[in-house]
């Protein structure tokens, strides 16, 4: 039996992102965020408050990396949505992670973590819904230990987790379960 739960932000998985900017004062900033990711090919979208020091640091410099944050690193990535860049100058810092700058964008790849898109900024958005700002991906950058023998990114490499909107949890994935386009085909003979 179905029951009515209401308006909840309901969808799992969730992604947990790791969008990191650099400040005015060339500081690395990193903020943990699950509303966003792919809208297109070789754009991603990120619905942020606007309030946040990411938001300023993006029309600022008009670029940021999102990266994928791994179980080993989600610590720091949890202590990245706590903290807010406005407050804590320092909070990279305080989390013992590295960066460099991209060499695409102006903007820090944190090489803790496994796989990192570098994006410019196309559009930032003023809706009735909120802040939004498109990127587009003009590179990936992964760490080797997360590539095949063929050197695309192995998912079950990447030790990545998802964030659970229902409990507020974090939860491991990397299992494959199908194929895509392939495990349901068929249906297509029905």
């Amino acid at each position: 039996m179905l029951k009515d739960l209401g308006v909840k932000p309901y969808v799992f998985p969730m992604p947990v992102l790791m969008i990191a900017t650099y400040s005015e004062e060339d500081q690395v900033n990193v903020m943990n965020m699950a509303w966003g990711g792919i809208c297109a090919e070789n754009m991603v979208a990120l619905n942020i408050d606007e309030d946040h020091k990411t938001a300023k640091n993006i029309k600022n410099r008009h670029a940021f990396t999102l990266s994928v944050a791994d179980i080993d690193h989600l610590e720091q990535a949890d202590f990245f949505g706590i903290a807010t860049g406005n407050k804590m100058l320092d909070k990279f810092e305080k989390s013992g992670l590295t960066a460099i700058k991209s060499t695409k964008v102006d903007a820090p790849i944190v090489t803790d973590f496994p796989l990192t898109l570098e994006c410019k900024v196309v559009e930032c958005q003023h809706t009735a819904y909120g802040f939004r700002v498109l990127g587009e991906i003009v590179n990936v950058v992964a760490d080797e230990k997360v590539l095949d023998e063929k050197g695309n990114v192995d998912p079950s490499k990447l030790n990545a987790f998802v964030f659970d909107q229902f409990q507020s949890g974090y939860y491991a994935i990397g299992e494959k379960v199908g194929q895509a386009w392939q495990s349901g085909v068929k249906f297509m003979k029905k």
